[in-house]
C-alpha cells in the first residue's frame, strides 16, 4: 500500500475529500459557488473548528451575524461553536476549502513533528 493519496477536483459545488483520499485527522471539503448562491443553511458545530481557504473569486461569510467580506487569498478560522453561513458575490463565483479539525487537538507541526530524512 502506498504512503499517499492523489485526488483531482472537479468544479462540482461541493467535493469531501475524506473517503478520496483516506484521511484520518481532518476532514477537507472544496466548495464552489456561483455568481449570487449561498449555502442554503447555517450551521455551527460541536466540536471542530473549520479553517477556509478562498481559492478563487469573492464573497461573504456572516458569522455570529456579523458580515466577513472575502476574497481570493483569504484565509479564516472559526471557532466550533460560531453560527456560520457562506455566499458569493452577487458578480462573482467563489470556490474555498474547508479544513475542518478538532479544536485543541493540535499536538505538533512541522518544527516539533518533522523528522529529517537520511
Amino acid at each position: 500500500m502506498s504512503n499517499f493519496s492523489k485526488t483531482s477536483v472537479a468544479q462540482d459545488a461541493r467535493t469531501e475529500l475524506h473517503d478520496v483520499l483516506s484521511l484520518t485527522g481532518a476532514e477537507v471539503s472544496i466548495n464552489n459557488l456561483p455568481a449570487g448562491a449561498g449555502v442554503p443553511f447555517v450551521h455551527s458545530h460541536k466540536q471542530n473548528e473549520e479553517i477556509y481557504v478562498i481559492l478563487s473569486g469573492k464573497g461573504k461569510a456572516v458569522i455570529d451575524d456579523e458580515t466577513v467580506e472575502l476574497n481570493a487569498g483569504d484565509w479564516l478560522r472559526i471557532s466550533p461553536s460560531a453560527k456560520r453561513q457562506f455566499f458569493a458575490g452577487e458578480d462573482s463565483a467563489v470556490s474555498f476549502a474547508c479544513i475542518q479539525v478538532k479544536e485543541n487537538s493540535l499536538e505538533g507541526y512541522t518544527m516539533t513533528d518533522a523528522i529529517v530524512a537520511e
